[in-house]
């Protein structure tokens, strides 16, 4: 299947269309022109369009944004010159694409050319009409000027997240990849020796039954039902093992992610948390996983902090940041209605205070829940 023809990447969206715009007042100072000044000067604005196409498919590379940048340039200053001054404002196109240089001398070089060929233009429109309208060009010079820093910077950050995110999904593989090393290797460690002891029961009860030894092979295959259930009892353990979340492991990840979001992260209180039951342990865990979530997502932060209290009746997590609060969402998130449900299964509650940023705090009652499972 060929490959279909598109004007920009999809990548930058509707962006290159809505810069075309600018576009008009060129080719309406153009039209005023006759005979061949005019056909030659929709030329070179048709061959400006070509050349801001050509920037954002080759504009990565730097060998075809010099190029590309330097027509687009040379036909600014053509048509500033020897047809209208205003034609400089055309050169808001090429600052943009200036800012693309990763490389700093590149950019600079790139930069020092442009603002040369401001120059001769701003000159050119003092000889063609007045000092006052070179004066008027004065502002918007620089600011085509100065804005290439900006887009430079801009682009920066966005290479940055990129990677960030590279990163983030490699570290997600190597998790998965690692995970699966320790699956395996509990299965072999822990099923392969009981599933190799019912492989030899088994071959035993057959032998038993070719000599008629009747209840030596009923004890047999009482000893592979016994061995069978263990075995089902080892993949129970091992699938709970791999589902159980402990609070330690989420303060940690959400430590994690909120430094990453550049937050500022503080725990308090009570750090010994192994005597908390496993049911517990798992709830809690997933209302941190939540709230970690939104804290990165929607609060727009600058601080978090959780505190940890063990009280007499009741095991209690807050969790505050300077946000900016949930305001009429309050009511509207399925995360917070998911947390409350969470803990209303082991009788705790989420008590929830939206005043100077968001409070979280979760609080469950320790000794109800421990005496349910005593007589579980």
């Amino acid at each position: 299947m060929k490959n279909r023809f598109r004007v920009f990447p999809k990548m930058f969206g509707f962006f290159p269309y809505i810069f075309l715009i600018y576009l008009f007042m060129p080719a309406v100072y153009i039209s005023q022109e006759t005979g061949m000044k005019m056909v030659f000067g929709f030329g070179l604005l048709l061959l400006f369009l070509v050349s801001y196409r050509q920037l954002y498919w080759q504009g990565q590379v730097e060998t075809g944004l010099t190029i590309w940048l330097a027509i687009q340039i040379i036909i600014m200053v053509i048509l500033s010159i020897w047809y209208n001054p205003y034609h400089l404002f055309m050169g808001f196109f090429s600052a943009y694409f200036i800012g693309w240089y990763k490389n700093k001398a590149h950019f600079y070089l790139a930069l020092t050319g442009f603002a040369a060929a401001l120059f001769i233009g701003m000159v050119a429109a003092f000889f063609q009409d007045s000092i006052e309208r070179m004066l008027f060009f004065i502002p918007f010079l620089l600011v085509m000027v100065i804005s290439p820093f900006g887009i430079r910077s801009m682009n920066r950050s966005m290479e940055l997240e990129k990677q960030l995110d590279q990163a983030n999904e490699q570290i997600k593989e190597l998790v998965k990849r690692e995970e699966r090393i320790r699956i395996a290797r509990d299965l072999h460690d822990t099923l392969g020796h009981t599933l190799s002891l019912i492989t030899l029961q088994s071959q035993l009860v057959q032998r038993f039954a070719e000599n008629d030894a009747v209840l030596q092979a009923k004890a047999k295959a009482k000893e592979i039902e016994t061995t069978s259930r263990s075995a089902l009892r080892q993949v129970r353990e091992l699938v709970s093992g791999m589902r159980s979340i402990s609070i330690e492991e989420e303060l940690a990840n959400m430590k994690h992610i909120i430094q990453a979001a550049g937050m500022s992260y503080v725990c308090e209180g009570e750090q010994n948390l192994s005597d908390i039951p496993l049911l517990q342990q798992n709830i809690l865990g997933m209302c941190l996983r939540e709230a970690g979530t939104n804290i990165v997502k929607h609060s727009q932060a600058k601080n978090c902090r959780i505190r940890i209290e063990k009280r007499r009746e009741c095991f209690m997590i807050t969790i505050s940041d300077d946000g900016q609060g949930l305001g009429q969402q309050l009511n509207e998130g399925n995360g917070l209605r998911g947390m409350k449900e969470r803990l209303a299964l082991i009788e705790g509650e989420l008590v929830i205070d939206h005043k100077n940023g968001t409070t979280l705090t979760m609080k469950v009652p320790i000794v109800k829940i421990q005496g349910k499972e005593g007589t579980a």
